[in-house]
């Protein structure tokens, strides 16, 4: 019989990704999708037309309607990947941020633990919460210190999943991923930003591309190989916690470089620095050591830095050519 499979942040990057690989291995597919004016759903759209797949709108300030989901539907794996994601963001809308990110993990996890059933449960856990780091490269292990309210949030889930599994014997396991891309980043991230800008301006249609803080250094992998390491994360007898990562670091100069490079173009004729664009509080550097998982899980990252930026600048000249 298929494993029954819930997703909530489905019609993103991670959870678009996700379910395509769920389905691929046979699962009953269900997604939490918010009820939108616009069309959110263009990540899965070539999903829609398959049977194992079911949509359900919700949210995670509901806790009452993930109670009912969950009962209902009594998953043996839950993935929490929804969030209000956006690091800037986060900045302006506080309040919000914390109630999605963090409060609506604890609504999760009690709508599982009120419910009574053995789900394996994954949080999505971020390298941002490491913010000025103790350490590097960062490990299972570094203590946190976050400069965001996103990352304060994701700080919460993280140690209230923690808390559910030691305090109730919940399967509950957190995936500490590093930053992750790919085509369907969403186009305010810096890097899809800047693979879209590259493309625009290699046809001509866009002539300057403005970004914040050049030499913030990250560590930067491809989405679709990290969704298979919180796959394997609940495929595990005991559950854990583990970072996923690349083990380079770049900086932002360097990603804006390399996608001009890819297309033949000296990337400092185009890039432009605005203030607005900063944060108030930056992360300087991240930089993560995956070596647990590989040995856990046995899982390393294949699509380093460079393939990365070309395989988005790529997607991106065939989406801005095809008039996307």
């Amino acid at each position: 019989m298929a494993k029954t499979a819930l997703i909530t942040g489905i019609t993103g990057q991670d959870g678009s990704y996700l379910a395509e690989l769920l389905l691929e291995k046979g699962y009953e597919v269900h997604g939490l999708v918010r009820r939108s004016s616009t069309d959110n759903l263009y990540r899965i759209q070539h999903l829609l037309a398959k049977d194992r797949l079911t949509l359900h709108y919700g949210d995670l300030t509901d806790g009452g309607g993930l109670t009912r989901l969950v009962g209902d539907l009594a998953p043996e794996e839950v993935y929490n990947l929804a969030a209000q994601s956006h690091v800037k963001v986060s900045f302006d809308i506080p309040d919000y941020t914390t109630d999605v990110t963090a409060v609506g993990a604890v609504r999760l996890l009690e709508a599982i633990r009120s419910a009574g059933i053995k789900t394996r449960f994954y949080q999505a856990s971020s390298s941002e919460m490491f913010g000025k780091v103790r350490e590097t490269p960062q490990t299972e292990c570094t203590p946190f210190h976050p400069r965001s309210p996103y990352a304060c949030a994701k700080v919460f889930a993280h140690w209230i999943t923690v808390n559910f599994r030691e305090a109730y014997g919940l399967h509950g396991c957190s995936g500490i991923l590093f930053n992750h891309e790919s085509p369907r980043r969403g186009e305010t991230f810096v890097t899809r930003k800047i693979s879209l800008a590259v493309a625009r301006i290699k046809t001509g249609r866009q002539e300057k591309l403005y970004l914040g803080n050049l030499e913030a250094k990250r560590d930067w992998g491809f989405a679709k190989e990290y969704v298979e390491a919180m796959w394997l994360m609940l495929q595990q007898d005991e559950p854990q916690d583990f970072v996923i990562a690349t083990g380079e670091t770049h900086s932002v100069r360097d990603f804006a470089q390399a996608g001009f490079d890819h297309v033949g173009l000296d990337w400092q004729k185009y890039v432009e620095t605005n203030a607005e664009y900063h944060r108030p509080a930056e992360v300087d550097l991240l930089k993560g050591d995956a070596s647990k998982a590989k040995e856990v899980l046995g899982w390393e990252p294949q699509i380093k830095f460079t393939n990365l930026v070309k395989l988005m600048v790529d997607a991106d000249l065939k989406l801005v050519e095809q008039g996307g």
